[in-house]
C-alpha cells in the first residue's frame, strides 16, 4: 500500500482527506517533518484560509523547499484548496510570493458575486487527464474560496463563478483543485481514487 504524505503545516483539513484517501485504498501519514515527507510515495498540500498564512507556515517550518523538492523529484503530488494556491507564483490576498512550482497567479473573484465562493458548483474540463477519467463533464464539486488560479496553459478543468477559474490544473507529476474532493462526495472520492492508484502503479 503505497504512503501518501498528508503535510501538515497547521493548516487544513488533514483528518478529512486523510480519511478520503484511507477510503480508496492509500496509507495516509499526516507529518510536518521533512525526513517523513521525503521518504514517502506520493504528496498531498492540503490548505484553507489565508494564502499568506499559508504559504509563511510553510517557510517557517523549512517545507517550502521540501515541496520543491517533492515536485522536481517526479512522484505524485496533490495540491488542494489553498494548498494549490500556493503551488502558484503568488496571489491578489497577499504579497508573499507563492512556491513558483506553477506558473501565475490566484485572483481575487469578481464583484457581483457572493464571496466566499462556498458550496457546490459545477466543473467542466478543458484538458484530459488520469484522475478525472469518467467524471462528466458539468459534475459539481464542494468549494470554499475568495480567490481561485487564473486560467493557465496547466489547467485541465474550469469553474464559472463571476469569471472562469482554474478548478484543476496538471503538470507533469503535480495535480491540484481548487474544489475540496473530500468533501466533494463520491466524484470527489472518484479523484482520489485515481490518484492513489496512479501512486501505487509507480
Amino acid at each position: 500500500m503505497p504512503t501518501i504524505a498528508v503535510l501538515d503545516y497547521g493548516s487544513g483539513n488533514l483528518h478529512s482527506v486523510s480519511r478520503a484517501i484511507a477510503r480508496v485504498g492509500g496509507e495516509p501519514l499526516v507529518t510536518g517533518e521533512d525526513a517523513e515527507v521525503s521518504g514517502a510515495d506520493a504528496l498531498v498540500i492540503p490548505g484553507v484560509g489565508h494564502f499568506g498564512a499559508c504559504i509563511r507556515a510553510i517557510c517557517h517550518r523549512g517545507l517550502d523547499e521540501t515541496i520543491r523538492a517533492f515536485c522536481a523529484g517526479g512522484r505524485p503530488v496533490f495540491g488542494v484548496c489553498v494548498g494549490m494556491q500556493v503551488l502558484f507564483e503568488g496571489s491578489q490576498e497577499d504579497a508573499a510570493a507563492g512556491l513558483g512550482v506553477l506558473g501565475g497567479i490566484c485572483l481575487r473573484l469578481p464583484d457581483g458575486v457572493k464571496v466566499p465562493h462556498m458550496g457546490w458548483d459545477t466543473v467542466r474540463w478543458t484538458e484530459t487527464h488520469p484522475y478525472v477519467a469518467g467524471i462528466p463533464e458539468d459534475t459539481r464539486f464542494y468549494f470554499v474560496h475568495s480567490y481561485a488560479p487564473a486560467l493557465v496553459d496547466a489547467t485541465v478543468g474550469v469553474n464559472d463563478y463571476g469569471r472562469a477559474s482554474s478548478a484543476a490544473v496538471a503538470r507533469g507529476n503535480v495535480f491540484a483543485t481548487q474544489f475540496h474532493p473530500e468533501k466533494s462526495g463520491e466524484a470527489g472520492l472518484q479523484v482520489y481514487e485515481h490518484f492513489v492508484k496512479d501512486v501505487a502503479a509507480r
